[in-house]
């Protein structure tokens, strides 16, 4: 389940194209904004959220993602966690990759809010950690 309150009037709430198969929420600019090449800004949705699990009603966190048609004109969505706890405006920081500036029109679907479960708990000190497989083998170790 997906709250979501509007921060400004003209806010476009999030969409679902195909609800039970799509696995994010298509999110909005509020504003119309113009991204400069090479450059990266916050783009406003207006909108505040807050996740949960709805069988449980477990918070859940969002990761937020590229949408396929943004990445084809070359803009990255380039943060992406929002925490199941954060209640403020959510924002887009997207970088224009390419060297023509791109304008983002108000009302424009720009991103994707994915949902998932928060799995994190409290860090504990250990003097040795269980064996492994892969023990401290790194970069390149199964193969190139």
């Amino acid at each position: 389940m997906l709250r979501v309150k509007r921060l400004e009037a003209s806010a476009c709430l999030p969409v679902v194209a195909h609800p039970g198969e799509d696995l994010g929420y298509d999110v909005f600019a509020l504003e119309t904004t113009t991204l400069a090449p090479r450059a990266t800004v916050k783009v406003r949705t207006g909108i505040a959220v807050e996740a949960r699990y709805p069988a449980t009603g477990a918070p859940l966190g969002l990761l937020v993602r590229d949408r396929s048609s943004m990445a084809a004109r070359g803009i990255a969505t380039t943060a992406g966690v929002i925490d199941a706890g954060y209640r403020g405006e959510v924002l887009i920081l997207m970088t224009n990759l390419g060297e023509a500036a791109v304008e983002l029109k108000a009302g424009e679907k720009i991103a994707q809010m994915v949902p998932v479960h928060v799995l994190t708990g409290p860090v504990e000190v250990a003097e040795a950690l269980e064996d492994s497989a892969r023990a401290e083998k790194g970069f390149g170790s199964s193969g190139h």
